[in-house]
């Protein structure tokens, strides 16, 4: 009898973690970074690789960051709500163009609309490790005073922006962490 209740409570715990870990959001993945001084990169820009471009230059001001690829399915899902936000001039959205082909990127940004204020060029993929990044997209809120408010994982609407960004717009740019 008992070599059956150690298969069976083993089973019974596999679906057990399967069923609460399958339910989290994950889209809410935790970050380590959220409360904590974002990382500053200074990279080309994606427009012209003699200049270079640091999240630093935006010291005193919110902005989000959004990480993005021609090579992500999800990138082209979001860009339309990137293009609606943007017009929107709540924030500037800052792009990083991570693991690309520059001249795609720039094709994708020409065909598609250019929501970024300004779009740093990861080629490497340097920058966007010392976020964090686990996959594209992600969008992250960063206040004023530099800190990392919220991580978004997935692609971003113009709903979720509603939802979940909008609320944190005035702790953002009150620069309160």
């Amino acid at each position: 009898m008992l070599k059956y209740l150690v298969p069976i409570g083993l089973f019974a715990a596999l679906v057990g973690f399967l069923y609460f870990g399958l339910g989290r959001d994950k889209q809410t993945l935790p970050s380590p970074l959220i409360g904590k001084s974002a990382p500053v990169f200074e990279l080309t820009r994606l427009e012209d690789p003699a200049k270079t471009f640091s999240n630093a230059e935006l010291a005193g001001k919110p902005y989000v960051l959004n990480v993005w690829g021609t090579w992500c399915v999800g990138c082209r899902q979001e860009h339309g709500a990137l293009l609606e936000i943007a017009r929107r001039g709540e924030v500037p959205i800052v792009g990083l163009n991570w693991n690309d082909d520059r001249e795609a990127a720039l094709g994708w940004l020409q065909q598609l609309g250019n929501p970024y204020a300004v779009t740093a060029f990861d080629g490497e993929g340097r920058a966007a490790i010392d976020w964090g990044v686990y996959g594209a997209p992600e969008t992250f809120l960063v206040g004023a005073n530099g800190t990392v408010i919220k991580k978004h994982i997935a692609p971003l609407t113009v709903e979720i922006w509603e939802q979940e960004f909008v609320p944190l717009l005035p702790q953002a740019k009150a620069g309160s962490p």
